[in-house]
């Protein structure tokens, strides 16, 4: 592997953990934006509780409210258990994503590393056969 291909796998890498951190947070807002709507739920059932009149025939329509309302609820907390569930394979997916990059970034360092011994066995090399020839010119 050359030099110019660990370059382009860590761009690619490193496009591909961008890409995933994206879908990261973007499923992290829409459980935000869940869990917002099931605390705006809760808030307007407490509202709506606190509000009625305590005849016989409010208490019924708030109790069919309530019971609307919890179906709402029940709703909205699973779609919230679905995206912890989406998000926890995202957050999975996107450590895999570092794990690669690392793995391109410890082969190109690798790589320069050994290129740099080499160069280095090489000026060693040149500078004993220099030392030899002029040793052998005495």
């Amino acid at each position: 592997m050359s030099g110019g291909w660990a370059k382009s796998l860590i761009k690619l890498s490193t496009y591909e953990v961008e890409v995933r951190q994206k879908r990261l947070a973007e499923i992290g807002e829409r459980r935000m934006a869940a869990e917002m709507q099931l605390a705006v739920l809760s808030a307007q059932g407490e509202a709506e509780s606190a509000a009625c009149p305590r005849d016989p025939g409010s208490i019924a329509q708030l109790l069919a409210y309530l019971k609307a309302l919890n179906a709402r609820k029940a709703d909205v907390h699973a779609k919230i258990l679905e995206i912890l569930e989406e998000e926890r394979g995202a957050r999975d997916s996107l450590a895999q994503a570092f794990e690669e990059q690392k793995k391109y970034e410890h082969v190109a360092e690798q790589m320069r590393l050994d290129g740099l011994k080499k160069q280095g066995q090489i000026e060693s090399a040149a500078m004993d056969e220099l030392g030899l020839r002029r040793a052998g010119g005495r």
